[in-house]
């Protein structure tokens, strides 16, 4: 007997058995002495067949080794690099403190229903996305599909900072660090400092220089940088070695993965918290602006960064809960994780406020350093009046307090003149302000201030390791939302289909480590994800609850977790986070509408950066980004709609999702009705023999006796069945 013939078959008989319960069900009075003398079924041998099979399955398939394990995943998934340099800027720019009110909000009415909702069909139907939808409902399978490419784009470029990450890793093992002074240019003559390095900052311009060595526009390739492929190639090799055996192998790097990063943060907040100036920013980030709250722009932000905080719609979501347990608590999972996700991002706020506070702090000293040696100067001239300085003040070696009453004083004596004098206010709250985000302020505003620390080279290792961590638990749910799915619908060997992803994807990738390729990082960023993403997940909301039918998914989730959901839930799914979804989609269309479509170039003469608009070619590209990123959705629906893909050619069109489980459309059954139904082997039956009353004939039929949905034979989901999933794909 082949390997998984018992299971095989007892999946088939299962099918039978229910199907064909299911129409007798509906057959006139008049059959009853048919049913009883054709066909007995045993409901309780249904029950018991049911729950052998469920145990069979949920046995073949992976599992988690723990519950810690699993959490750990989940967390390291949603827990990235937006957490450190995406969520500060939010909530720097939106009203501070003020900031946290309105993501808190939408958290509990869109985050928390939308993870849990993913979190529950993946454990549910234990399957990865491309399964999950297609169980759904077959005609909405393309959402599956679209998570996938999604997963990929995003992978293509996420790995690509893991890259820089690791560069400046490497680079870090230095004392003094390579990025505390600028270059000096020798020539024939004379040593002088590189001018594009006097003209920025020493970070700034190791960053574009000796990082990315980058070109002045997307147009201007120049080549591959050797240094990022290098780091690029050992990114996807860390990837690919740690995925190569699904959980097995990513769930034990989680262990280490996810619990570094809160070790960093807590170390280098009670660092930063010894250093002066650090209470000012975090004074200033807690400052709140209750103004700006009655923004839409604020509430907008916020929605999106909820969103992709939780990873919803990549897929990531529903393949690691797919190696749950059916009975598995996963309501508790979702507010878990998603208040776990936001904690992280106020724990990191406060680093990251506390650092800058400290950066502007040490630039502040040396701002009034330098207008106090302008103010000497202008006294030895004549130009003020040493009677208006206060006599307890020596501006030799004054304070900022001292400075700032100085500066007012000469303000307003020298009223008309005080511009020609060039000082300046030299205000902490003013370098605050400057809203850095991403790249800018890991890279250049982080790596500034960290020259500053004490023994800084093991705070920048220990930074930009856990950068990495970061980068990589993101990674794993990623290229688990492509593998997972592909895997449980192909039936492709996930050590094969694992390398060749990463390979594929680091061929590809070779794109983001040209000397333009930040551009194209950015290009990826603002169109591959965004409005896809949202799309997928409006469409996974409506598909569950009005076309599945919210009703019957509040059922399954009783029955599976043992216990009824609270309605706030129903009512979220079904009236509130669709008609946010709609609102936030609608939203970021008319933002995308009015934002010029560009990017920062790097300009080496200017030393500074400058938005350039996208070429002709490079708007072609963001469309495309945009269009192949949702086109699965309508080609999958008209597909199965019109039944383009021949049933019985093998393919995707003759899948049949039922309980979570995927059955093959069988070839040339074999043996009675009754025989399947005792569950005997197919080697032991006899040609079929059907009845002609086990389908209903539907009015204008063909005479030909087929089942409804133009299938012969017995073992088939009918079409038109209200609580069974479409099985004609």
């Amino acid at each position: 007997m082949p390997k998984n013939s018992k299971v095989v078959k007892r999946e088939l008989d299962d099918e039978v058995i229910e199907s064909v319960k299911d129409l007798l069900s509906n057959e006139d009075s008049a059959d009853d002495a048919f049913k009883k003398s054709e066909l007995i079924v045993d409901v309780q041998e249904e029950k018991d067949t049911d729950v052998e099979e469920e145990s069979e399955v949920e046995d073949e398939r992976p599992a988690w080794n723990s519950k810690l394990q699993y959490i750990l995943a989940q967390v390291g998934y949603s827990v990235g690099l937006g957490n450190v340099w995406r969520f500060p800027y939010l909530c720097q720019k939106n009203g501070g403190g003020a900031y946290l009110l309105p993501y808190l909000i939408l958290l509990l009415v869109i985050g928390i229903p939308l993870f849990f909702l993913e979190l529950a069909v993946g454990q549910r139907i234990r399957r990865g996305s491309i399964g999950v939808w297609n169980y759904i409902s077959p005609k909405l399978g393309g959402i599956g599909f679209a998570s996938c490419v999604v997963c990929f784009f995003v992978g293509l470029y996420y790995n690509v900072i893991i890259g820089w990450s690791l560069f400046y890793f490497s680079q870090s093992f230095q004392q003094p660090l390579p990025w505390d002074q600028c270059p000096l240019v020798k020539n024939a003559s004379h040593t002088f400092v590189e001018p594009e390095c006097e003209k920025s900052s020493a970070t700034t311009y190791y960053w574009y220089r000796e990082t990315l060595n980058i070109s002045s526009s997307i147009s201007e390739s120049g080549g591959l940088n050797w240094k990022m492929t290098i780091c690029l190639l050992a990114a996807w090799v860390v990837v690919c070695l740690a995925m190569i055996k699904g959980i097995q192998s990513s769930g034990k790097i989680m262990y280490f993965s996810s619990l570094f990063p809160y070790v960093v943060l807590l170390c280098f907040l009670v660092r930063v918290l010894l250093l002066n100036g650090s209470i000012d920013g975090i004074r200033h980030m807690f400052t709140p602006k209750l103004e700006m709250m009655l923004e839409p722009r604020v509430w907008r932000e916020a929605a999106t960064q909820v969103f992709f905080a939780l990873g919803l719609g990549f897929g990531g979501v529903i393949a690691f809960s797919s190696y749950n347990k059916r009975d598995n608590n996963c309501h508790f999972d979702a507010v878990l994780v998603s208040f776990v996700n936001f904690f992280t991002s106020v724990l990191a706020t406060l680093v990251v406020f506390a650092v800058l506070g400290f950066k502007a702090n040490v630039i502040n000293e040396k701002c009034v350093t330098e207008n106090s040696k302008i103010i000497i100067k202008l006294l030895k001239m004549g130009n003020i009046s040493q009677d208006i300085i206060p006599h307890h003040i020596n501006l030799s070696a004054v304070t900022a307090e001292d400075y700032r009453l100085v500066y007012d004083i000469i303000q307003k004596v020298k009223e008309e003149e005080f511009p020609a004098l060039h000082l300046n206010s030299c205000k902490i709250e003013d370098e605050l302000n400057k809203a850095v985000q991403g790249t800018g302020l890991a890279f250049i505003a982080f790596t500034e201030a960290m020259t500053h620390f004490p023994a800084s080279p093991f705070w920048s290792v220990m930074f930009f390791f856990m950068l990495v961590n970061l980068g990589i638990g993101s990674m794993f749910g990623t290229i688990e939302g492509i593998i997972t799915p592909v895997v449980d619908n192909f039936k492709a060997r996930k050590e094969i289909l694992t390398v060749v992803c990463c390979l594929l994807a680091f061929c590809i990738g070779l794109i983001f480590v040209q000397r333009s390729g930040n551009y194209f990082v950015t290009m990826f960023d603002d169109y591959s994800a965004t409005l896809p993403l949202l799309i997928i997940v409006i469409l996974e909301n409506i598909a569950v609850s009005f076309v599945y039918g919210i009703d019957k998914f509040m059922e399954d989730l009783k029955d599976m977790l043992g216990f009824a959901p609270n309605r706030y839930y129903y009512y979220m799914w079904k009236y509130i986070s669709p008609l946010m979804l709609l609102s936030l989609l609608m939203a970021s269309v008319v933002n995308m509408g009015f934002s010029p479509p560009g990017y920062n170039a790097w300009i080496e003469e200017k030393a500074s950066e400058e938005f350039l608009s996208y070429p002709t070619w490079g708007l072609v590209v963001c469309i495309l980004l945009m269009v192949l990123a949702v086109l699965p959705i309508p080609a999958v629906f008209i597909i199965r709609r019109c039944n383009v893909i021949d049933n019985s050619s093998g393919n995707l069109a003759s899948v049949t999702y039922k309980r979570g489980r995927v059955l093959k459309e069988p070839v040339n059954l074999e043996g009675d009705d009754a025989s399947l139904i005792h569950g005997k082997i197919s080697s032991e039956m006899s040609s079929p023999s059907f009845g002609k009353n086990i389908y209903r004939k539907q009015s204008g039929s063909p005479t030909l006796d087929t089942a409804p949905n133009g299938r012969y034979g017995i073992g088939y989901l009918m079409a038109d069945m209200p609580d069974m999933p479409e099985s004609d794909l």
